[in-house]
């Protein structure tokens, strides 16, 4: 039996491929499985890929050998089945979200989950285990010219001195990340994985030790900001690495920063899932901020899931929690604030169809002194509150405006969030206030970022910073 049914009705290609991946099989194993145990030897991993891409789904004679095979209740395959029917067994359910390594990520979450320890995740983390698909090619971990730190004299004080200098780098990709979107910074922050990476490969046992946080928070950063600009790699080796530094917090992080990203891109039961898990994973070692932090991306999920009295029991539970505690949270939640909070909150509300409370949450923090990616973000929200409302005029201004907070900040993200305000716009189209809006829109597209792909950051070059929008200062956008 495997340690992980989905609790959720989810469809049943991407439920397949979890199940698989949480085997380790691989398509051709799932269809040798299958011929063995019904004795009818002429099914191929061909069925199987269009089984797992909604292409196709199984007949009951093979529902019920899959339920064999895999180890799972025949009633949870058929409630996956009816619900990909449900949804029209549409490809896009599976890839959206970019399946492979939402699968294998979440496939990790649930060995974290079934054993802390981490034992069952994989093995040591070593050079070779470090080569992931999508962000990684093995031969640019190597740094063929350094040797190993046992071959140099000064070894251990130039362990100390990549480990400081990994830390400053860090620090300084992240404060970027507070002004620019991920379509701008993905590149760097996929370099700075691959130089921690390398760093890691060439030490020493001692020094792979205290590299280890090191390694998790560049994954993680560099998986978040490739996730702004669309992408989802980088989280599995950011899990693996914070579960060897025995740092559940950090953990925790990544798979909240994960669930994050997952929401965003149509997958919230997906997300659910992670969030949950983080929190469960860490909730007794976490910061007051961390715990609060991870409630909140429980609780967006699950409105987005349609799951509202989750939704709010997580919103009690974050404001029980308090707000980041000074001097008690880790580095990498220097942008977590009160305001921020209060936001997340005004969006899950939002989510959840309670437009009137969360209109003040939101405004704060857009009219406030933030970072342009956040005012975008949340403009987008705080405009979907108005049109709730049924405030189209004021929906189409705060849009307007956050709109140009979007192009400052390069954030795709942002981006998705003022198409879906251009999208539920549609029964309004005559008013001439969605009309202004949609042209403005329109005439914003050329200068609006498209993705990872869409504004390349050159190797060595230093990101330029916006002009702050908010006379000379800028706190921090957040990456919420």
């Amino acid at each position: 039996m495997t340690p992980f049914p989905p609790a959720e009705p989810r469809p049943l290609g991407p439920l397949l491929a979890e199940l698989r991946s949480a085997r380790g099989w691989s398509q051709q194993r799932v269809a040798a499985e299958l011929c063995a145990a019904s004795g009818v030897p002429t099914l191929t991993r061909h069925e199987i890929s269009r089984w797992e891409r909604h292409r196709r789904l199984p007949g009951d004679f093979w529902s019920g050998w899959l339920a064999v095979v895999l180890g799972v209740p025949g009633e949870l395959l058929a409630e996956a089945a009816a619900q990909s029917r449900r949804l029209g067994v549409v490809p896009a359910v599976v890839d959206r979200a970019g399946s492979r390594s939402r699968v294998a990520l979440l496939a990790l979450a649930h060995r974290w989950a079934a054993d802390p320890s981490g034992a069952s995740m994989g093995g040591p983390l070593t050079g070779g285990a470090l080569a992931a698909p999508g962000w990684a090619a093995p031969e640019l971990l190597a740094d063929k010219t350094a040797g190993t730190a046992r071959d140099r004299p000064d070894g251990a004080a130039r362990e100390l001195l990549a480990d400081k200098t990994a830390g400053a780098a860090l620090a300084e990709l992240r404060r970027w990340d507070d002004l620019l979107g991920g379509a701008d910074l993905a590149g760097h922050g996929t370099r700075r994985l691959r130089r921690a990476a390398r760093e890691f490969a060439v030490t020493g046992p001692a020094g792979r030790r205290r590299l280890l946080p090191v390694l998790a928070e560049s994954a993680q950063l560099a998986g978040w900001l490739a996730g702004d600009a669309g992408g989802l790699d980088a989280y599995r080796l950011a899990l693996r690495a914070a579960v060897a530094a025995a740092d559940r917090g950090l953990a925790g992080h990544v798979l909240g920063s994960a669930s994050h990203l997952l929401a965003g891109i149509g997958d919230p039961l997906g997300a659910l899932t992670l969030a949950r898990i983080g929190y469960a994973g860490c909730r007794d070692a976490a910061s007051p901020g961390l715990r609060a932090l991870l409630l909140h991306r429980v609780a967006l999920a699950a409105a987005l899931a349609g799951r509202a009295r989750a939704a709010r029991q997580a919103l009690a539970a974050a404001e029980r929690a308090g707000g980041p505690g000074p001097g008690r949270e880790p580095p990498w939640l220097y942008w977590l604030d009160e305001a921020e909070l209060a936001a997340m909150t005004g969006r899950t509300l939002v989510a959840l169809g309670r437009p009137g409370p969360a209109v003040p949450l939101l405004a704060g923090v857009v009219r406030g002194r933030g970072g342009p990616r956040r005012a975008a973000v949340y403009g987008g929200w705080l405009a979907r509150a108005h049109l709730q409302l049924g405030e189209v005029a004021g929906a189409c201004a705060v849009a307007g405006e956050a709109l140009l907070d979007a192009v400052r900040s390069g954030s795709p993200r942002a981006v998705g969030q003022l198409t879906e305000v251009r999208r539920r716009l549609a029964t309004h189209r005559d008013e001439p206030a969605a009309r202004r809006y949609a042209g403005l829109l329109a005439g914003a597209r050329p200068y609006l970022p498209r993705g990872a792909a869409a504004r390349p950051v050159a190797a060595g070059s230093r990101p330029r910073a916006p002009k702050p929008r908010h006379g000379g200062t800028t706190r921090p956008a957040g990456t919420g």
